[in-house]
C-alpha cells in the first residue's frame, strides 16, 4: 500500500511532565492539519497571526519528537490552495512568518538530519518565500534521518489536476499508452512520488474533514481527530494520537481472517 509502520514495534518516550509514555506501533509517515490557530487567538482577544505565531512553537516540538521517535516523514499542511483567498493582511503576515521561521530551523534541520521538501504550487509564494524554500531544500539535500514536508500554497485536486496535465501531455506526444496507465504510474505523476503514502492522518481543533488535502495519498490513512487547538497540541496529546493509531485495525480491504492467514 506505499506505506508501513516502522520497525522499531514499541517507542518509550518521557513526556514532558516527566510521564513514561508507551507507544506501541510508530507510523512511517505522519500527516498533520494543524487547524485552530485562529480561534485560539479569538479566545485571548488577540490578532489571528499570534495564533499562527504560537502555532510555530508546536510545529518544533512535533519535528524533534518524530526524529526522536523515528518517524521517517513528517507532512504539515502549512497554506492551502483555499488560504489564498484571506484577508491580505492575513497572508502577508503568515508568508513573513514562514520566511522568519524557514531562517530560524534551518540549524534544527541540520542538527537533526530532517530533510526539509516542500510540496504545492510554489509559483505563487511570494519571491522572499521562494528563494528561503530552494535554499533550506538545498542545504539539507543530503539529510537522511528523517523528510519534513512543507504543503504549502497546496490542494489535493490542484495535485491531481496538474498529474492529469502531466500525462496527458506525455500521451499527446506519443511517450504514454492510456491503457497502460495503472494506479503506480498514476502515482509516479504526483508531487513526491518517491514518499509512501501516510499512515496517519491528524487533525487538530476537532475538524472531522480533510479539506482537499492528499487526497490520492490518504486511501488507506488511519485519520485521528484532536480536540486540541494547534498552539495547544503538545508532546503527550501526540503520544495520545500514535497509541490511538497502534490500536487501530488495519486490513487494507482484506477480511481479519486473511490477515491472519498471512
Amino acid at each position: 500500500m506505499g506505506s508501513e509502520v516502522t520497525e522499531s514495534a514499541v517507542a518509550v518516550a518521557e513526556s514532558g511532565q516527566g510521564a513514561r509514555v508507551s507507544i506501541k506501533a510508530v507510523p512511517r509517515h505522519v500527516a498533520i492539519i494543524m487547524d485552530g490557530n485562529g480561534r485560539w487567538a479569538k479566545r485571548r482577544f488577540l490578532p489571528r497571526i499570534e495564533g499562527h505565531r504560537n502555532g510555530a512553537k508546536s510545529v518544533r516540538m512535533l519535528v524533534e519528537e518524530c526524529r526522536r521517535l523515528g518517524i521517517r516523514y513528517l507532512t504539515l499542511f502549512a497554506f492551502s490552495t483555499e488560504n489564498w483567498r484571506r484577508p491580505q493582511d492575513e497572508v502577508g503576515g503568515l508568508m513573513s512568518l514562514f520566511v522568519q521561521h524557514l531562517e530560524s530551523e534551518l540549524e534544527l534541520l541540520l542538527k537533526n538530519g530532517i530533510r526539509l521538501r516542500a510540496m504545492g504550487d510554489t509559483s505563487r509564494l511570494p519571491a522572499a518565500v521562494r528563494e528561503m524554500l530552494r535554499r533550506n531544500e538545498e542545504r539539507t539535500k543530503d539529510m537522511t534521518g528523517m523528510d519534513l514536508i512543507l504543503a504549502v500554497s497546496y490542494g489535493g485536486r490542484d495535485e491531481l489536476v496538474q498529474a492529469a496535465r502531466k500525462m496527458a501531455v506525455a500521451a499527446k506526444a506519443g511517450q504514454l499508452d492510456p491503457a497502460s496507465i495503472t494506479e503506480e504510474s498514476f502515482a509516479q505523476h504526483l508531487y513526491l512520488p518517491d514518499v509512501p503514502d501516510p499512515d496517519l492522518m491528524i487533525r487538530t481543533s476537532d475538524e472531522t474533514r480533510i479539506s482537499n488535502f492528499l487526497l490520492w495519498q490518504l486511501a488507506y490513512a488511519e485519520i485521528v481527530v484532536s480536540p486540541v487547538l494547534w498552539p495547544d497540541f503538545s508532546r503527550d496529546e501526540f503520544h495520545r494520537c500514535l497509541d490511538v493509531f497502534a490500536g487501530r485495525n488495519r486490513r487494507f480491504g482484506l477480511t481479519q481472517e486473511q490477515l491472519q492467514g498471512a
